[in-house]
């Protein structure tokens, strides 16, 4: 472990601020050490830059150095695929895993109709996992997992062991997932890109791990984003500050 990492978090939008309306087109998160630190945030640039959901003239890098006595190390989650053949296939799928972990009927059908909307949520919304009622006050922003990342070592050896998975796309999202799914009271997230050339979603939970689900939308299709399923004791104070403020390294 070094000793010092960094995180790096960036957001790009089209046509002004996320704040003022602008329409959210990429994002990125990840924890580097120093000697990785400009290469990195020159990918994160790219990334902002050359993006399928639209030209991005809002783009704002946040790095900000963090002591390794404070990153909490995870192993990532497993991972499984369920290969589906259409959007009604993984949806009907995607239900059954939901209940599987204890999700009402209603939490999953306001979670997916938030899901099938254009709404520009930036962050994830938070529903509570047996009403469905949305518990964070976040509105169009939600709320963002942060501060999080591979090791080097961690990322070998997950790239080795499921060497076709291993695209920077889907070790962001593992390392997102896994974060997410340590959180106190988290029950479940359900995931799919609001990217409109990216169809595969994902459920993910400590219990089941990371469920790749290859079909939640059509192509061309703008809607998505993310919901975190909590359980009804949730202390919300608590389950956001673990979320936007505790370093993660998978390891």
């Amino acid at each position: 472990m070094y000793d010092r990492m960094y995180s790096i978090r960036m957001r790009a939008a089209e046509g002004g601020p996320h704040e003022q309306g602008g329409l959210h087109i990429s994002g990125g998160e990840t924890l580097v050490p120093k000697v990785l630190l400009e290469e990195t945030t020159k990918n994160m640039l790219q990334k902002a830059l050359n993006h399928s959901r639209g030209d991005a003239d809002f783009i704002q890098v946040i790095v900000e150095k963090i002591s390794s006595n404070e990153v909490v190390s995870l192993a990532p989650l497993s991972v499984t695929t369920e290969a589906v053949k259409s959007v009604e296939e993984g949806h009907h799928r995607s239900v059954e895993i939901l209940q599987s972990l204890g999700v009402s009927n209603k939490a999953i059908t306001n979670g997916m109709g938030l899901l099938k909307s254009t709404t520009n949520f930036r962050g994830a919304v938070v529903l509570s996992a047996s009403s469905g009622e949305r518990l964070d006050d976040r509105g169009l922003r939600g709320v963002r997992a942060t501060r999080m990342g591979w090791s080097h070592e961690g990322y070998a050896r997950w790239s080795a062991l499921y060497a076709e998975l291993a695209s920077p796309r889907i070790a962001e999202a593992i390392v997102l997932a896994t974060k997410v799914a340590h959180a106190p009271f988290m029950i479940a997230e359900l995931c799919w890109s609001d990217d409109p050339e990216y169809i595969t979603g994902y459920i993910s939970s400590q219990q089941n791990g990371y469920v790749r689900i290859t079909h939640l939308k059509e192509k061309g299709d703008f809607s998505g984003g993310r919901v975190f399923y909590v359980s009804d004791d949730v202390q919300m104070e608590h389950f956001i500050d673990f979320l936007e403020q505790t370093a993660v390294l998978l390891v």
